[in-house]
Formats: structure tokens, C-alpha cells, sequence
């Protein structure tokens, strides 16, 4: 009862953090004051916090390392993004977006699962290695893809686009390293906030139930979790899949800011898995509130620091320093381990002396 009524109250606490930001950020976007350089973040911001708890699940409570989220993200990314400029183009936008996170979510899943099978036998830098090889493939081959669709259908090329034959009326939807142009743009902050909300249920819910508990035992003690009958590789490709699954809400979520959506190394590179991991290693390690945080943190920082040019990136390296040893030093861990008793105990007195 006891562990129930605390895990309640982390989730409470999680969600009433992610509900205060919004607020805070619709105000401050509805008196006119937000910078236009911020009012471009907000929905960034919002798959970052996605990416950051959903890669959470396999750093955090697997206790696996994996490098491929982008290549997650970037499946996720262009399965929306087929759908917006062809099945999707004739629906009220609102279903369209609905239906493209479902279908980047499912085929992100689906993606997971095939990458789960020969990757989840490996274990620490062996897997980290095997999931960055996937995220590059993805990227690469999405480059030399040349898809296009006419009243036959779809034809698909990695020649170019002369090869498709397209027919009468036929559109070039992936133009290879060009990418999807003419996307409709229709995602916002409150719709990113929303994802934001649906991904973290689902992390919560899933850390708190049986299975994240199994997850966690595995993560503790291998050994251990078998002799007891737990199956290691089926909770271990839960966890897999349910974090790609997200990565690809992610994606989608990210193709509908764009007008244009290109497989880039900036973009769906090695880059942006270390940055993910960054995220979640400085919010701490299964820490879901951390990831939120430092996602938030870690997105704004740079651009608010380009006045500072050449030595923007000096100082981003600073902070990063700083909020590692703050989350692992023993000195730092002790300190914040006597603050928060300290502030228990007084809260305790008061409570007593209202009584």
C-alpha cells in the first residue's frame, strides 16, 4: 500500500510538472512576450521530452545501452509523413495527424521488434554498437529511396526518379536524399503536450505494473530473474519495443513541424541518439522526471546562448559538466539526500504544530 501511494504521488508529481510548464508557456505565449525564437521551440521541445523518457525505458529501467533511437525516430518521421502527402492529404487535418502517429508508432514497433530479435542477445558496449549500425542503415537507405505513387499504386526505385514510370498523375513522394516536400505543418504545442502526456502514462504505468517490476528485476539481477522463471527476453523486448513505439510518436510529431522532411545526419544521425542519451543520462538514469528537465534544459540552453558565438558550445560543455557531477558526485548525492530530509523533517514540525 505504501509503495503504491508513493509511486501515485511520483506520478502525480510528474504529470502536475509537465501540466505547470504548458501553462506557464501558453501565458507567457498569450501576453505577447515570448520571443519568436522560443515560440519556434515549443514543439521541439515537446518530442525531445518524448525521446528523453521513451529511451528511458531501455537505459532506465532495461539497464540496456542503445544508440538507435534516431533510427526509430526517423522510421516513425517518414511512415507520418508518406501518409500526410498521399492517403492522409484529402482528410481534416487533426485525423490525418491522428492517424500518421498511429501508423509511425505501429511501423516504429514493428521496426523495434525485428531490431530486438538478434540485438537483444547482446549486452553493454556490444549493443550499443549493433543499435548505432541500425540508426546509420536507416538514414542511408531512406536516402536512396525514390517512392512515388500513381493509379497502379505504389512503385519504389533506388535508382532516381526517372526510374519510378510514374503514369498519368503520378506524384514523386521521396525524392532520395531530397526527401518529402509539401507537408502540412499541422502539428502544435498543445498537440505536442498531449503526446507528451499519452508517452508518460504509458513509461508510468509501465514502471508501476507487474511487468516493469519483472523488467526491473531483470535489469537488478539476471540470474536471479531467471531461476525465479521471469523470461528475460521477452520482458527485455517489451521494453524495446514499447520505447521505439514512442520514438516514432516522436517522428511523426517531428515530420509535422517541417514543410520538408530529409534523412540527414543532423537530423536522424549518430548526433541525435548521443543527444537523447545526453537527456537521459543527465536527468538521471530511470529518473522520468530528470529526463524532462534536462530535455527542456538541454534544447534551450544553446539557443539562448548563440549571442555568445565561438564560445556557445564551451559554455553548453560547462553546464553538462556541472549536471553530471550534480546528479553522481557522493558529495553532491549526500548534499541533496540531507536538503530533501531537512525540508521533510521541517514540513513534519509544521504539520505537527498546525495540529
Amino acid at each position: 500500500m505504501k509503495n503504491k501511494s508513493k509511486a501515485f504521488k511520483q506520478s502525480f508529481t510528474t504529470y502536475a510538472l509537465v501540466l505547470a510548464f504548458y501553462l506557464v508557456c501558453e501565458i507567457w505565449l498569450k501576453t505577447g512576450n515570448m520571443s519568436s525564437l522560443m515560440e519556434g521551440l515549443l514543439v521541439p521541445l515537446c518530442y525531445y521530452m518524448i525521446l528523453a523518457v521513451s529511451l528511458n525505458i531501455v537505459v532506465g529501467i532495461s539497464g540496456e545501452l542503445s544508440l538507435g533511437h534516431a533510427g526509430f525516430m526517423c522510421v516513425g518521421a517518414f511512415t507520418g509523413a508518406i501518409f500526410a502527402v498521399t492517403a492522409g492529404a484529402e482528410m481534416p487535418e487533426y485525423l490525418e495527424l491522428f492517424i500518421a502517429i498511429i501508423l509511425g508508432a505501429a511501423v516504429s514497433a514493428v521496426f523495434g521488434f525485428l531490431i530486438g530479435i538478434p540485438v537483444l542477445r547482446l549486452r553493454g558496449d556490444y549493443l550499443a554498437i549493433v543499435t548505432l549500425a541500425f540508426g546509420e542503415i536507416i538514414k542511408n537507405v531512406i536516402n536512396t529511396i525514390y517512392l512515388g505513387v500513381d493509379v497502379e499504386g505504389m512503385h519504389i526505385t533506388m535508382k532516381d526518379a526517372l526510374s519510378l514510370n510514374l503514369g498519368e498523375g503520378g506524384k514523386t513522394i521521396i525524392k532520395g536524399a531530397q526527401g518529402i516536400t509539401g507537408l502540412p505543418r499541422n502539428a502544435n504545442f498543445t498537440i505536442g503536450i498531449i503526446l507528451v502526456f499519452i508517452s508518460l502514462f504509458i513509461v508510468l504505468n509501465l514502471i508501476n505494473s507487474r511487468q516493469g517490476r519483472a523488467i526491473m528485476a531483470i535489469r537488478d539481477n539476471r540470474i536471479a530473474a531467471e531461476s525465479i522463471g521471469l523470461s528475460v527476453s521477452k520482458y527485455k523486448m517489451m521494453a524495446f519495443v514499447i520505447s521505439a513505439a514512442l520514438a516514432g510518436v516522436a517522428g511523426v510529431l517531428y515530420a509535422h513541424n517541417l514543410a520538408t522532411l530529409q534523412a540527414t545526419p543532423k537530423n536522424f544521425g549518430y548526433n541525435m541518439s548521443i543527444m537523447i542519451l545526453v537527456f537521459v543520462v543527465l536527468g538521471g538514469i530511470g529518473n522520468i522526471k530528470g529526463s524532462l528537465i534536462a530535455a527542456v534544459i538541454l534544447t534551450i540552453l544553446p539557443e539562448k546562448l548563440r549571442f555568445l558565438s565561438d564560445y556557445r558550445m564551451l559554455i553548453y560543455a560547462v553546464v553538462l559538466i556541472a549536471m553530471m557531477l550534480f546528479n553522481s558526485a557522493p558529495k553532491a548525492v549526500a548534499f541533496r539526500e540531507r536538503l530533501v530530509e531537512s525540508i521533510s523533517r521541517k514540513n513534519k514540525k509544521e504539520a505537527k504544530e498546525e495540529a
